[in-house]
């Protein structure tokens, strides 16, 4: 008779040292109930310094308005859309994470969750800074909210994709707030129970608003986590499509396609995860939590960046293709001699190098489960995503139809990349603090998972993997009383 078998040896454990749930609160809570290390200092310094260099060039940009930058009559989408399409597709992989993995219920997404979700509610508010300062007259941005007015005939545009991002990234936003904080309530309530001062517990129990852990809680949150995964899934799909649709609903060759809806979001899923592997290696080393973000995470997560950078690298090739095969003289311009040639050429091989050559070397299995080479991919891809967006804006429009309006150059002015660097900045100010005074790791739901991949509980299975079925049965059948 065949024996019982509790786990697949072909899986590796999603928790790694021998752990129970005790265990489990002490190491994950433990970075935020003591004091920072010098380590993290040094990075938030580093990060506010950024941030206000940011407030300080948007102060130049509000007082002497965007003639600071270097944006003229061709290119007048610069640095700033650049950056906004950029910051949105880092903001896609913790939705993807959180809600489409939660779907499918992958359970390597418990170690890895929490970092994400709260990445894309600080990428999506650094993006959501660009289109703003780009008006220049900033005090009238409420002007994109469609509102009853007394303004008379002057309404939004409903025609118009820019404004469909206004929609579609905003309803991103609070859904993935949203999730991200109802996740947090166990973790917050366990934070409470073990706080040591007056203000730390009246903080976590005023944030975490009452939870006790009862069936009935546990029962709300399950249906809860379901019902935003589910609002959360098409909008992972929809707002980069509509990001992409600012320019395929254009008429300027190089952005007139209709691959940029599948290629936008491969793209902003690639990077988004990069930038996930690329905050999750610094954490588990200065957080100390080898032993729940493992080296199957990492592997996971490149397994994905391989897939998608090999879509985004189609998507390449298929528009030189189309450019060629199409027989237009425009779009064949546009994509052979301002980008494969040109002036920017070292943008568009850039871009290729690091999107389409640099992810092909996860194919290899001790290269993915090697973390240094991973974070040096993680960086390498978000430099090129960022290149891929230089290319895409600039190169398209620096050759207009008009010879006369024909821009020879276009480089950002210092204020233009203060901007931008204010916008690390305040990524980076943000994911300190969440990673000093919130959990990094969803406690609860590594807790589901450690009795299946916890070294305690295996331990306590072996003896009944031992037993053959027909002796599982009779140890564990009612007795003839039903008891």
């Amino acid at each position: 008779m065949s024996l019982l078998k509790y786990e697949s040896t072909l899986r590796e454990p999603l928790v790694d040292g021998d752990k129970d749930y005790h265990q489990v609160s002490e190491d994950i809570c433990r970075p935020i109930e003591v004091k920072p290390l010098k380590s993290w200092y040094v990075g938030f310094g580093i990060s506010v310094l950024l941030l206000l260099f940011g407030v300080y060039s948007i102060y130049r940009d509000v007082t002497y308005g965007i003639g600071q930058w270097n944006l003229n009559r061709t290119i007048g989408w610069g640095w700033d859309i650049t950056n906004f399409v950029w910051w949105v597709g880092i903001g896609h992989a913790g939705t993807l994470i959180s809600a489409i993995l939660l779907l499918f219920r992958q359970g390597w997404r418990t170690g890895v969750n929490r970092a994400a979700e709260a990445m894309t509610i600080f990428a999506v508010m650094c993006a959501g800074q660009f289109p703003i300062w780009h008006m220049g007259r900033v005090w009238i941005a409420f002007f994109v909210m469609p509102y009853p007015n007394t303004r008379g005939p002057v309404w939004v545009n409903f025609n118009s994709p820019l404004l469909w991002d206004v929609f579609a990234i905003s309803t991103y936003f609070t859904v993935s707030l949203l999730f991200w904080y109802s996740g947090l309530l166990p973790d917050l309530a366990t934070l409470r129970d073990r706080a040591k001062t007056k203000f730390r517990k009246f903080f976590y129990g005023l944030t975490s608003f009452g939870w006790s852990g009862s069936t009935k809680h546990w029962q709300r949150f399950e249906a809860l986590a379901l019902v935003l995964a589910g609002l959360s899934a098409p909008l992972v799909l929809s707002v980069h499509t509509i990001v992409s649709m600012d320019f395929a609903t254009s008429v300027i060759p190089g952005w007139h396609t209709q691959i940029f809806p599948p290629y936008f979001v491969a793209g902003a899923i690639f990077s988004g995860f990069a930038m996930v592997q690329t905050l999750l290696i610094i954490t588990r080393k200065v957080l100390r939590l080898e032993d729940y973000i493992t080296i199957g995470h990492i592997e996971a997560m490149n397994k994905v960046i391989v897939m998608t950078g090999s879509i985004v690298g189609c998507a390449y090739l298929t528009e030189l293709f189309i450019a060629w095969y199409s027989g237009n003289p425009y779009e064949y311009d546009a994509f052979y001699k301002y980008r494969i040639a040109g002036p920017y050429v070292w943008a568009y091989w850039t871009m290729m190098t690091c999107n389409v050559v640099s992810p092909q070397l996860f194919w290899s299995a001790k290269l993915r489960r090697n973390i240094q080479f991973t974070f040096i991919m993680s960086v390498v891809v978000n430099i090129g995503m960022w290149f891929e967006r230089f290319v895409i804006i600039v190169t398209s429009l620096y050759r207009d139809y008009l010879p006369s309006s024909w821009s020879t150059f276009y480089r950002p002015t210092i204020w233009e990349v203060g901007f931008f660097m204010g916008t690390i900045g305040l990524f980076f100010t943000c994911y300190f603090l969440f990673a000093k005074y919130f959990p990094v790791i969803a406690v609860a739901e590594i807790k589901a998972v450690l009795k299946t991949s916890g070294e305690n509980f295996k331990r306590g299975m072996e003896g009944i993997e031992k037993e053959s079925v027909d002796e599982f049965v009779h140890k564990h059948a009612p007795s003839e009383h039903g008891h």
